[in-house]
């Protein structure tokens, strides 16, 4: 036997329940002739009688009953699954996954998402830290957030803020720099981050005309963004860190900006989406959510630095 067509299971439902061709029609807002058109096509598929015409009334065939029964709790769960679908695809709901590194997805992804899940509650939340790349399609994400600069293009994706990369000490380190340029900072302990590409080059610019090329040499060099800042903090050496990461030391003045008079390369704060026509609203909620906080008024540290 073909494959059935469900349309005409409405056609036939709707027969049976009216009573009546006309009627069914008329419930339908179609034409009496399409109605029976399609009931004819259907007994054809099925090579059996499902309604009785009399004069008065249609009433159904023993095997009408049976497949009327059937039909109806069919077309009920379509109509329940259209709902669903509907429901998805209008309001934030089901599970939202998140890959995010470890630096900006614990000072920044982590917190938002406890007041992500207080807005919606229909939604729960997995997040997943990692500085690897991870494969969108192969672990269900939903979304990536990806901060740096993008090496590949072809991804869909979208740059919703940025961040500043600063050049920081613990007091005691701070007040043994003198310098105003940055040609002697390789002569001071420097901790290296090892998950970066070039960890020890880094180019600095004033008023943009004056620039300068320095490589540190690192006293140790730690693969983590987070465990870069815990040795900064204790005292290990100068260190380049990402400014929503060292906001709050800096502005109780656990860390001091070196060489305010000059800056470093600043990144993008990126959000990638697996290759797909349309967002669930549950991400695009989350996306919006994101950018305003990522785009909040800059906060100002201890001394003249200001954050962005």
């Amino acid at each position: 036997m073909e494959a059935i067509n469900l349309n005409r299971l409405a056609y036939f439902v709707a027969v049976v329940d009216a009573g009546s061709f006309t009627r069914a029609a008329a419930r339908l807002g179609i034409t009496k002739t399409v109605v029976s058109q399609q009931v004819a096509r259907l007994e054809a598929d099925l090579r059996t009688t499902l309604l009785l015409r009399t004069t008065r009334r249609v009433e159904p065939t023993e095997a009408g009953r049976l497949l009327h029964a059937r039909s109806v709790i069919i077309l009920r769960e379509a109509e329940d699954a259209f709902g669903e679908v509907a429901e998805v695809t209008t309001n934030p709901i089901g599970t939202l996954r998140i890959a995010a590194p470890n630096d900006f997805g614990t000072s920044t992804v982590a917190p938002l998402l406890a007041k992500f899940c207080r807005t919606y509650p229909a939604c729960t939340v997995d997040l997943v830290l990692s500085d690897a790349k991870i494969d969108l399609i192969a672990h269900h994400i939903d979304v990536s957030i990806r901060v740096g600069w993008l090496a590949d293009s072809s991804v869909q994706a979208r740059r919703i803020g940025a961040f500043r990369q600063l050049l920081v000490a613990a007091p005691d380190l701070a007040r043994m720099i003198s310098a105003d340029v940055p040609d002697n900072l390789d002569q001071h302990p420097f901790i290296a981050n090892g998950a970066l590409r070039e960890p020890l080059v880094w180019h600095f610019s004033r008023a943009d005309f004056d620039r300068r090329t320095v490589r540190m040499r690192p006293a140790m060099t730690i693969n983590a963004t987070p465990a870069v800042l815990a040795a900064t903090l204790a005292g290990g050496g100068l260190s380049v860190l990402p400014d929503f990461l060292v906001a709050d030391p800096l502005q109780t003045g656990a860390l001091v900006q070196i060489l305010t008079d000059w800056s470093l390369p600043s990144g993008g704060i990126h959000v990638v989406y697996p290759a797909a026509r349309f967002r669930p609203p549950k991400v695009t909620a989350f996306v919006a959510m994101l950018e305003a906080e990522v785009k909040r008024p800059p906060i100002a540290s201890h001394g003249s630095t200001v954050l962005t």
